[in-house]
């Protein structure tokens, strides 16, 4: 027999009692969706092929697990958990001889290590269908039309029962009824799992946050096991993803989630949001801090009060501080925009001190403009830089000017009215 399973993850469920117009088995858990994490468990066996029974909203699955090597059957009616396996039957009896691993996809807590250890079982006892049960339970098949299970069958012994059990005209029917006709001939079994919460099924949204509750816990003693410290592990909040380096040190109350990377001696502190971030080595980020499809590289600061935008990159050394939003922008290494600043479009270089209350000025009404700040530029405070326009290396520009025309290298740009004293006027003015 082939040693390489097949393996099919029911996912046509509806989730009615989710109340939502998404599939149960796409609502995320973690930044994952839950047949995602499902599928992440059964990898671990190395499957010759993946298949998942999924309801009338296939576009949806296919967008979701694209190039996740995941082939998807349309289970036309709704027949229960075995009349989606039913639904597969054909791409099974082209591998009859083979063994078929079923998983519902609202276990999300399962392990490839115990999907590993039932397979081993199913094999060496030669069982027909071998069933996952809970540490302590009975020794015995579930009842009939009990709710669904993870089971290991033999496929050509599953085909056989499927296709006895058409022929009775049963519809809809769960998957157990399959087990209890296969456990008839004598060759079925039991594996009990070493961890009963594996076992846990979600079927409420409530059900959906007591898995991520867990999930968030085994993700942050992870990540701890690997030299990252959490000053208060109950109130962080990991993205399944995220990869953090060691020395790092979390703070209480941190968000990081989907695919973001945080390198090694880093500090974040509370109330900082990071999302498909990438945060190198050294660097420091202040709290309250929104942080989101952009770069810090090393020994950047960020905060308090920041919010970093897609597309923006903060090079190394560089200094971002309180009320600072940036988009769509390069700032480069060792600069500063410590205050109250906006830079939206911006190419900034190096050693450049962003004065206080500056704006780029990168929306016309009609299209985004760009503004390119050389080298060891001073831009004053309250000045407004309306794009497109270049400000040339080592130029000052004077606090309060509206710059609308490109200044010169090593310039200095005044673009202000001349300040007019009316003495006496409030005098006059109050009579």
């Amino acid at each position: 027999m082939n040693t390489k399973p097949i393996v099919l993850i029911l996912a046509g469920g509806k989730g009615s009692r989710f109340r939502s117009r998404t599939p149960k088995a796409l609502h995320p858990i973690l930044g994952k969706p839950m047949a995602a994490l499902v599928l992440d468990a059964v990898r671990a066996l190395r499957p010759s092929r993946t298949f998942a029974v999924v309801g009338d909203r296939r576009e949806e699955f296919a967008r979701s697990f694209a190039g996740a090597g995941l082939e998807l059957i349309r289970q036309k009616e709704d027949l229960g958990t075995g009349g989606a396996v039913l639904s597969a039957r054909h791409a099974l009896a082209l591998k009859a001889g083979r063994d078929v691993l079923v998983v519902p996809s609202n276990m999300p807590l399962l392990t490839g290590p115990t999907l590993k250890a039932l397979l081993r079982t199913h094999r060496k006892r030669e069982y027909s269908v071998t069933v996952l049960c809970a540490p302590g339970a009975p020794l015995e098949i579930p009842p009939a039309g009990s709710g669904g299970a993870v089971c290991a069958f033999k496929a050509r012994d599953l085909l056989k029962a499927l296709s006895k059990l058409r022929r009775q005209g049963r519809r809809p029917f769960p998957l157990n009824d399959v087990v209890r006709l296969l456990a008839g001939s004598g060759r079925s079994g039991v594996y009990r799992a070493r961890k009963a919460v594996e076992l846990f099924e979600v079927g409420t949204r409530y059900d959906l946050a007591l898995a991520a509750a867990f999930l968030r816990v085994r993700k942050i003693r992870a990540l701890a096991l690997k030299g990252v410290s959490f000053l208060d592990p109950s109130s962080a909040w990991i993205d399944l993803d995220v990869r953090v380096g060691e020395d790092t040190v979390i703070h209480p109350s941190v968000i990081i989630e989907g695919n973001s990377r945080i390198g090694r001696d880093c500090r974040v502190h509370p109330f900082v949001y990071i999302r498909n971030a990438r945060i190198g080595d050294r660097v420091r980020i202040f709290g309250p801090t929104d942080i989101e499809d952009c770069t810090l590289e090393d020994d950047s600061r960020a905060g308090p009060f920041s919010r970093l935008r897609a597309k923006t990159v903060v090079k190394p050394g560089a200094r971002v501080g309180n009320f600072v939003e940036m988009k769509n922008t390069v700032f480069g290494s060792r600069s500063r925009a410590l205050h109250l600043s906006y830079l939206g479009d911006s190419e900034v270089g190096e050693d450049v001190n962003i004065g206080a209350g500056t704006i780029t000025c990168n929306y016309d009404g009609v299209r985004k403009n760009r503004t390119t700040i050389g080298d060891g530029v001073f831009i004053g405070s309250g000045t407004e830089l309306v794009a497109p326009v270049k400000v040339g290396k080592g130029a000052y520009v004077a606090a309060g000017s509206t710059i609308t025309k490109d200044v010169s290298p090593e310039a200095l740009a005044v673009a202000r009215a001349r300040q007019v004293e009316k003495t006496g006027w409030v005098r006059r003015k109050r009579r």
